[in-house]
């Protein structure tokens, strides 16, 4: 049987076939309850069916494909038809986008037509649907990707996907038809940006062409099934409007971010994992101004910077010889000789850090990155431990030193558990005092506003009252300040 004929008994097994001819019962007595399936409308005659007759009609109806099934089989079969006519072309770089997608869909159109099969009008757009997701996207996983109230995708196995939706965490009923069918995305993400994975290389940091992160981990490390987590990126940037209007920051701290950047201070985003670091790392650089040369350091490009002289450069693993591997270390190193005004590192995590504290230290002011740390105090012990792993022999004192004075600022960001991203801290580094580095909060969060009804915290990001001694830099540089940014009193308070 071809896959028409077993798509079209599929169909009909769902319709009652006509039942097979049977012996006559023997008559019910009359002093027994009557049976309702027994029961006779005037004027017509029902016959009686025996309760095994009823459950092997069921048994083969059970056995029979289910429609969904025959679908499924149709479409990887079209898929594959798709690969043998296209060939070559699906990665002709001389092919635009738009000219590839139109490509595949007339050739599909082709495809399911020759196959002769009964479709209905929406069997036949879905399955065009899935194989040109499957040919051009990701399978599966394209409309998660499409979904924009979805910002976070953790794929644990072909069958076990969950996503973060609203700064919650849930299953999704989404699923890949196999363990290869999962490894095939994987592959096209990574080759899509010159990386490669395998069973010796099985773990691989990437990128989607609109700058999400993706991070693959193939078996034999990944135990249950290949794992992807995909963090998603706005396909247009926020703004600082927009950090305002979620809650992440309050105006008169995005006004002193503003003057901080302008002013050349060297500022530190603060936070742990998926906080928003680097999401506020691109709104500050939004802050720089268009005159100035700006070159960004990344393991994978995720930075969306708007302005137009931005040098972007970014590390590459070791081929499959162990050789010809770049480090952040070796491209901020590189990043001295190209006349940089601002160095913007996506993220510091090893050695680098202390070339970007003496990059910092030798005239590159205003230069910004991020740090994993859980608080301001926890960021600066964080950079000295990664200023020892460059493998220097410093002395602690030393280091802190450095640190002192190459930071000015800390911004400490945290996932609250309402799911919210909020700056929780502005936090100056004004020096040392004997062997201790002195940090000066200019905003907290106010935990003690409480919750709402639905759980969120009420609180916002409040001035502590003293003022920072970077100010003074501002009034040499002519940047001015609203009397309302340093001051400790609530809006609310101050329109009574």
């Amino acid at each position: 049987m071809n896959l028409a004929e077993r798509l079209q008994a599929a169909r009909g097994a769902a319709e009652p076939a006509p039942a097979a001819p049977v012996r006559q019962a023997p008559a019910t007595p009359a002093s027994s309850a009557p049976d309702a399936r027994s029961t006779r409308a005037p004027g017509k005659q029902q016959a009686s069916v025996p309760q095994a007759a009823l459950s092997a009609r069921k048994s083969a109806v059970a056995e029979a494909p289910p429609a969904r099934d025959a679908l499924a089989k149709l479409k990887d079969r079209a898929g594959s038809i798709l690969f043998e006519r296209l060939g070559t072309r699906l990665i002709d770089t001389s092919l635009t986008e738009d000219q590839l997608h139109a490509l595949v869909q007339q050739e599909l159109i082709e495809v399911v037509e020759a196959e002769e099969v009964p479709l209905t009008k929406d069997e036949r757009q879905r399955l065009i649907k899935g194989v040109s997701d499957d040919v051009l996207g990701y399978g599966p996983l394209q409309r998660l990707l499409d979904d924009e109230s979805i910002t976070e995708i953790m794929v644990n196995g072909p069958d076990m996907i969950y996503v973060e939706q609203h700064g919650k965490l849930a299953r999704s009923r989404v699923r890949f038809a196999s363990e290869p069918h999962l490894r095939k995305v994987i592959e096209r993400i990574v080759a899509r940006v010159g990386r490669r994975i395998d069973e010796s290389s099985p773990l691989v940091d990437a990128r989607l062409a609109d700058g999400s992160r993706v991070n693959a981990v193939i078996p034999p490390l990944a135990v249950n099934g290949s794992s992807l987590t995909i963090r998603k990126f706005a396909t247009d940037p926020f703004q600082v409007h927009d950090l305002i209007g979620f809650g992440t920051l309050s105006p008169e701290m995005a006004e002193l971010l503003n003057a901080c950047v302008k002013a050349r201070l060297n500022i530190i985003v603060s936070g742990g994992t998926g906080t928003g670091k680097t999401t506020l790392l691109n709104v500050l650089s939004s802050f720089i101004p268009e005159g100035e040369r700006i070159v960004t350091i990344e393991d994978a490009v995720e930075l969306q910077l708007q302005q137009d002289h931005v040098v972007r450069l970014e590390s590459r693993p070791s081929n499959i010889e162990g050789k010809g591997e770049i480090t952040i270390r070796d491209l901020v190193r590189n990043s001295l000789r190209m006349r940089p005004d601002r160095i913007v590192v996506g993220e510091v995590r090893g050695g680098e850090t202390l070339d970007m504290l003496q990059a910092m230290n030798t005239g590159h002011d205003g230069s910004l990155s991020t740090v994993h740390s859980n608080s301001p105090r926890d960021a600066i012990a964080r950079l000295e431990t990664l200023v020892l792993m460059a493998g220097m022999d410093l002395p602690l004192r030393a280091v802190r030193e450095q640190i002192a004075s190459a930071v000015d600022v800390i911004v400490q960001l945290t996932r609250l558990r309402d799911g919210t991203r909020r700056v929780t801290h502005v936090t100056e580094v004004q020096g040392m005092e004997g062997e201790v580095v002195t940090l000066q909060d200019a905003f907290v969060f106010d935990y003690s506003a409480g919750l709402d009804l639905q759980g969120r915290f009420l609180g916002k990001p409040m001035p502590t009252g003293v003022r920072p001694k970077f100010t003074d830099r501002f009034k040499d540089l002519g940047i001015e300040l609203s009397p309302e940014v340093f001051n400790p009193v609530p809006a609310a308070a101050r329109a009574r």
